[in-house]
């Protein structure tokens, strides 16, 4: 699958044992990820499990399944597997394009296309949070308000669709939680809901549909942002399109997330600078030879005001799905500090789109924004300090040392002002890329409430950047994360060696693995080692090709 080409601007031909591990890592990695995902696509193609939750088969029409009534032990192992597998996969081979490999990007695309594809019309796995998408939509068609009504008061109002939920299956904590969600994830929610009417199984279809299509759309924007750099667009392909984790978290969970980040993604780039010649300024006769086309005028890069608006409203669009994209839009207005017009532009499009949206909304949807609380997950490294130190040995609600959500706060501040301030502009022509990695990062890494599918805020920009020791970091702590949460329903049938496992994983395992990321991230900041390396164009001292075309 995976073979090395000589091309112009490629890495020299390696000696042949060079060659030859290159190509071995290549197939590793190939077969990791195919197996990582046909496991997948088996747990979500044989039914209800532990990881699929029940539900009533539609009329005609996707979702289709066949009930093979899989083990609580064989499905969690067998995720479990597929979750280290996939992850592997993905890193193999990420060494292997960093050591000269180049695989076909078609082979790349068809794979991801045809995994997006059969995930999307299988049930939705992992979570039951694509339940709770329905149940808001289903509350916007009828004309209730899902920033008011819960499900389980839907459920109460006799509604077919309501009815159709297993809410024996489902944590309580959205049962009797209204929407967190912003308006244009209401808006998309009652749209499935529309097209799937009253079977909760095809509303399903229509939101992991969806979540399909902006899955796609990244693909295809990471493509042609990167078009010109043949490793940097295959190391976008594999950190993205073909990551066995994401088309779980995404697609087979069907989770807003996707949404989300497409959205921000776009608008981020959507900020860009333009070079042009600095008006009566001259350069010394020495140096305007090498100042290329613009003669001997000297240089400077401008924001360009359309790009601004257009981030503007994109980022108010991801802001409007998931409160937190709003973090992009800091990025842009830090991007914008020196160009009063260009922050004003960009400032007056978030406004046309993120207020409108919660206009509309009304003011429950603004109340709910204000007044949630972000809460603590159970895998969260912070109870590594609270359970020995603190003498906290349970997890719960009622169990939280106080004032931790504010700890994690501070602590996310302190964060954000060292990766803000130390790190690198690896997309220059891009100024909002770098700013709002370094947030993405410092906000998953460091606060106290997170799931897996969160992370696609960050992979989506970590895609643009060459390759670092950071996505070693990354993928590793997905893969840790993700184990977590393969089970999406409680089930009594779980053994006790199982549960004692996951609870080992969930409450020691994952959040060292996480703790440890967060060290790893600041230490990366602090040190300014991180082993990046350099694009060819960039090695040679000149600009990519990527950069001139902008």
């Amino acid at each position: 699958m995976i073979e090395k080409a000589e091309r112009p601007g490629e890495p020299q031909a390696a000696s042949p044992r060079s060659a030859a591990l290159t190509r071995l890592t290549s197939w590793l990695a190939a077969a990791a990820i195919i197996v990582s995902a046909l496991v997948m696509t088996v747990i979500c193609a044989a039914g209800p499990s532990v990881a699929v939750p029940s539900l009533r088969h539609p009329a005609a029409g996707p979702p289709w399944w066949h009930s093979l009534h899989l083990t609580v032990t064989f499905v969690t192992v067998v995720l479990w597997a597929a979750m280290a597998l996939g992850g592997t996969g993905v890193i193999a081979g990420l060494i292997a394009i960093a050591r000269g490999a180049r695989p076909p990007v078609r082979a790349l695309v068809i794979f991801s296309f045809a995994a997006v594809t059969i995930l999307t019309v299988l049930p939705a796995a992992g979570s039951t949070d694509s339940l709770s998408y329905a149940a808001s939509g289903r509350m916007a068609v009828l004309g209730d308000n899902p920033y008011i009504m819960t499900p389980l008061q839907l459920e109460r109002t006799g509604d077919p669709v309501a009815r159709q939920i297993p809410f024996t299956e489902i944590p309580s904590t959205w049962n009797n939680a209204v929407s967190v969600y912003g308006p244009v994830a209401t808006g998309a929610e009652w749209t499935a809901a529309e097209l799937g009417g009253t079977s909760l199984a095809r509303i399903t279809f229509w939101l992991k549909l969806e979540e399909a299509l902006a899955f796609g759309a990244v693909a295809l924007a990471l493509d042609r942002m990167l078009r010109y750099d043949p490793a940097l667009r295959l190391r976008a392909h594999l950190l993205w399109s073909v990551n066995p984790l994401l088309l779980w978290e995404i697609i087979a969970g069907g989770h807003i997330d996707g949404l989300a980040a497409a959205f921000g993604l776009l608008g981020v780039a959507a900020l860009r600078t333009r070079t042009v010649p600095d008006a009566g300024t001259r350069l010394p006769a020495a140096r305007a030879a090498e100042a290329g086309p613009a003669g001997s005028a000297s240089r400077s890069a401008q924001l360009s005001l359309g790009g601004a608006l257009l981030a503007g409203l994109l980022i108010g669009v991801a802001t409007g799905t998931k409160a937190e994209y709003a973090l992009f839009a800091v990025a842009v207005a830090w991007a914008c500090r020196r160009s009063l017009r260009a922050f004003a532009v960009a400032a007056a499009g978030f406004l046309l789109t993120a207020g409108p949206a919660y206009l509309a909304a009304g003011t429950a949807a603004i109340k709910v924004l204000v007044t949630r609380s972000p809460g603590v997950t159970w895998d969260t490294m912070y109870q590594l300090f609270w359970r020995p130190v603190l003498g906290y040995t349970q997890f719960s609600a009622s169990h939280v040392p106080p004032h931790l959500e504010l700890v994690a706060y501070l602590l996310f501040a302190a964060v954000v002002l060292l990766v803000v301030l130390r790190w690198p502009d690896r997309v220059p022509g891009r100024p909002a890329v770098s700013p709002a990695l370094a947030l993405s990062l410092a906000w998953l890494f460091v606060t106290a409430f997170q799931r897996p599918w969160y992370d696609v805020m960050a992979i989506s920009l970590l895609a643009l950047y060459s390759a670092s020791q950071l996505d070693w970091v990354v993928l590793t702590r997905l893969v840790a994360v993700a184990t977590v949460y393969v089970q999406a329903i409680q089930s009594p049938a779980e053994p006790h060696w199982l549960y004692d496992l996951g609870q080992f994983d969930g409450a020691w395992l994952t959040p060292a693995v996480r703790l440890l990321a967060a060290a790893a991230l600041v230490w990366f900041c602090v040190s300014g080692r991180r082993g990046w390396r350099s694009r060819p164009a960039e090695a040679a001292g000149r600009q990519p090709e990527l950069l001139r075309q902008t």
